[in-house]
């Protein structure tokens, strides 16, 4: 009998120590699909998601260039070089005017200096920002009137142009299968702190791992799968009129994804391209700069109240979760969750130029992301307000 009890309580403490070792099946097959499942999506959006072709042929179309500008005196003189050098010449016109947003610093200054040069530069001053309206928003619709050629870039002062970068973004308009009135696209993301390599690259990230891009081709008015980036945007000038342009979006903080919306919600179609060859931007240089400026529009993005607590679940369950399991149930199928993690963020390491630190630490900087998503929310719920170039927004 005692032989019996004793063999039994060894049967019983191997149970336990395997069951120790084995996660618990629902948990792991969460994790599998949270996380295998985008990084298929990824591998495929990598083959549709290019850069525009060369432009064929000497004729290029004439391209309004539009840059608003708030107190941009470091970066505003090589933005506007940047365009003037971009090669866009020849028999095409190229007009580009920037508009002092009220600047307290030496813009303007720098600007009008620079007209004196090129006289296909002009300097604007902004008026008065009306009551209800976002400053970049307002800006970017005074911009649009005062543009003379049918083709209309918008471009943030932070944004550096290649050689080309215009003519093959326009090529890309009329040879696209969808003859998009809008295009959009990422510069490649320059970052130069922690918290920018944690939380940048996740613009790509999110983007490739859960838009997908052949059914946004495919239905490429419907308004739920409208995406884009306000740092580089080219639009055809009759269907930004027809669809009343930034001034029917004058309250958002986040033109980059409600523009190309506000295109498809009026029967225009909207199209991504890889800019990461033809333009280069360093949106914040500082950690309060990353934090506030990706949490001032947040709750227009994932931090949407309809948005937040899904993806919440498909982020913590498909990029957190798989490293918790691996760690304390290392076995094949958790590391093959770990793996299909890590693989988005590697692979776009290497084809989008970011750095290898942030990817490295991929599962924290996806915890951090849902905190500043949440910390966005709750400041919205709460009534608090974003500050973005000294000025103070209501949020969402």
């Amino acid at each position: 009998m005692i032989c019996l009890a004793s063999l039994a309580s060894t049967s019983a403490e191997a149970s336990a120590i395997r069951a120790s070792l084995t996660p618990h099946p629902w948990l792991l097959v969460v994790a599998l699909a949270c996380s295998v499942g985008p990084a298929l999506l990824f591998l495929a959006n990598l083959r549709l998601y290019q850069p525009p072709a060369p432009a064929a042929g000497p004729r290029l179309r004439p391209i309004s260039v539009l840059i608003p500008a708030r107190n941009e005196e470091g970066s505003i003189a090589a933005c506007v070089q940047s365009v003037l050098a971009s090669g866009h010449g020849g028999d095409a016109a190229l007009e580009v005017i920037v508009l002092d947003d009220a600047s307290t610093d030496r813009t303007a200054a720098i600007v009008r200096s620079l007209t004196a040069q090129h006289p296909q530069l002009r300097s604007v001053p902004a008026p008065p920002l009306p009551a209800g309206w976002n400053g970049k928003q307002h800006a970017c619709h005074i911009l649009a009137g005062l543009a003379r050629y049918n083709t209309l870039c918008f471009l943030d002062a932070d944004v550096r142009l290649e050689p080309g970068a215009l003519a093959r973004l326009a090529h890309f308009m009329t040879t696209s299968p969808v003859r998009p009135s809008l295009v959009s696209g990422f510069p490649l993301q320059q970052t130069g702190t922690l918290l920018e390599w944690l939380l940048i690259p996740l613009i790509h990230f999110v983007l490739l791992c859960y838009l997908p891009i052949a059914r946004m081709r495919a239905q490429a008015t419907h308004p739920a799968l409208a995406a884009g980036c306000g740092q580089l945007m080219m639009v055809d000038r009759a269907a930004y009129l027809a669809t009343g342009g930034h001034a029917a979006i004058r309250q958002t903080m986040h033109d980059g994804l409600l523009l190309p919306r506000l295109f498809r919600h009026h029967g225009f179609s909207t199209d991504l391209a890889d800019l990461t060859p033809l333009a280069r931007c360093r949106m914040y240089t500082t950690a309060g700069e990353v934090w506030q400026g990706l949490g001032k529009n947040a709750t227009e993005g994932l931090a949407a109240p309809a948005r937040i607590v899904p993806f919440t679940v498909l982020l913590g369950a498909g990029q957190v979760l798989p490293l918790w399991l691996a760690v304390r149930w290392p076995g094949a199928w958790t590391l093959l969750a770990l793996g299909a993690s890590y693989l988005p963020r590697l692979v776009a390491a290497r084809r989008f130029h970011q750095s290898w630190r942030g990817a490295l630490l991929h599962p924290f900087s996806v915890i951090l992301l849902l905190v500043l998503e949440w910390y966005a929310l709750g400041r919205k719920l709460l009534g608090g307000r974003a500050t973005w170039k000294e000025r103070a927004y209501d949020v969402g």
